[in-house]
């Protein structure tokens, strides 16, 4: 695996920085370090003190710019500023430490026995003018950059969110499924006129609950149960003993939550792409476990021309991002589909 490079990991090219940041640091520290010089107008040691300058904030740069680039791959959110600030104090000591030891050999050595060498309090002060120069840098630019990215993709789920819950209305009202009502319907007023009575009663519940959840964001789980019973009732007489639909383990979730229309969603998916017939009975299962409430059929697709777009899936895992950290996952098997909805806990019932 390639290793990421500095604007893949902070998000920006600091090259601009470098160029700009670098040379007026250099010139700031070296009028802070030999203001003497600079007073009195020797610019025969202010020739070799600025350059020393300009290599004395470099190093200091460069050696602070990779331990960031270190630290901010390993600790990259937002709220790990603080490990990101406590290991760039351990890099400021141990650099300010092997700079100062190295520049006093070396002032030595470019001019001996000189007597402007600057106080170890003006070199302290002057590494932490750098440090914090390259530090708060980078981190505004990060975190500025970060900010912009959250809030733009805040913005596009919230558009997304509209946008998969209009597409959950259209796929629960849509003329497919109406028709197939209707057929069920025809078929049922002869021959079981009492039974066709109950149709067009759950039929209606299911409509109701349509119209009344389209606004919510998330509904309480017992009552998404609640439609579905009357969902599932719909499909019985179409399907028959070919649609089998098992719900266990769903009692004493009263402060559990879901997207509304996310089991219709999920149902409607096993029908749409599985065989169902006499020789092949379509079963699906619902329960919960381990704080998510699993839906699970048996997996016999069908000879579609069409792969299916999972926009279904997509709309649903768009939807649960916006309200919980905890991902909606899809186990596909040999036998089974299986779909992983986290259950949002809520304090008192959803209006």
């Amino acid at each position: 695996m390639a290793k990421k490079g500095f604007k893949e990991v902070t998000g920006f090219d600091d090259r601009v920085v470098i160029l700009i940041g670098w040379p007026l640091a250099s010139m700031l520290i070296s009028m802070l370090l030999f203001n003497d010089y600079y007073e009195s107008g020797n610019w025969t040691y202010l020739s070799i003190c600025i350059p020393m300058s300009f290599v004395y904030t470099g190093v200091f740069w460069v050696a602070l710019r990779w331990t960031y680039y270190q630290v901010k791959m390993r600790h990259p959110a937002m709220r790990e500023i603080g490990r990101r600030l406590a290991w760039m104090g351990v890099a400021f000591v141990v650099v300010n430490f092997l700079v100062k030891v190295v520049l006093d050999k070396f002032f030595d050595w470019l001019l001996p026995g000189h007597g402007g060498e600057p106080s170890l309090v003006v070199e302290t002060i002057a590494a932490l003018l750098v440090s914090a120069l390259v530090i708060a840098t980078y981190e505004v630019l990060s975190f500025y950059l970060q900010l912009q990215t959250a809030v733009a993709e805040k913005a596009q789920l919230e558009r997304q969110n509209v946008e998969s819950q209009l597409e959950g209305l259209r796929n629960q009202v849509n003329p497919h499924f109406l028709f197939n009502s209707l057929n069920t319907l025809v078929y049922l007023i002869p021959e079981d006129p009492d039974k066709a009575v109950r149709f067009v009663q759950q039929l209606s519940k299911v409509y109701r609950y349509v119209l009344e959840s389209r606004e919510a964001r998330i509904i309480p789980l017992n009552e998404e149960l609640e439609y579905l019973r009357s969902y599932v009732f719909l499909l019985k007489e179409r399907f028959g003993e070919n649609l089998q639909v098992n719900m266990a383990n769903l009692d004493g979730n009263a402060n559990s939550a879901i997207v509304p229309l996310t089991l219709q969603m999920l149902f409607e998916n096993a029908i749409k792409h599985n065989v169902i017939s006499t020789e092949k009975p379509l079963t699906i299962d619902l329960f919960v476990e381990n704080g998510h409430l699993v839906v699970r059929n048996l997996l016999q697709r069908k000879n579609q021309v069409m792969d299916s777009t999972g926009v279904g899936l997509e709309n649903i895992r768009t939807r649960y991002r916006i309200l919980t950290d905890r991902e909606v996952e899809i186990i596909v098997s040999r036998e089974y589909f299986t779909v992983l909805l986290p259950m949002v806990e809520i304090a008192e019932p959803v209006s």
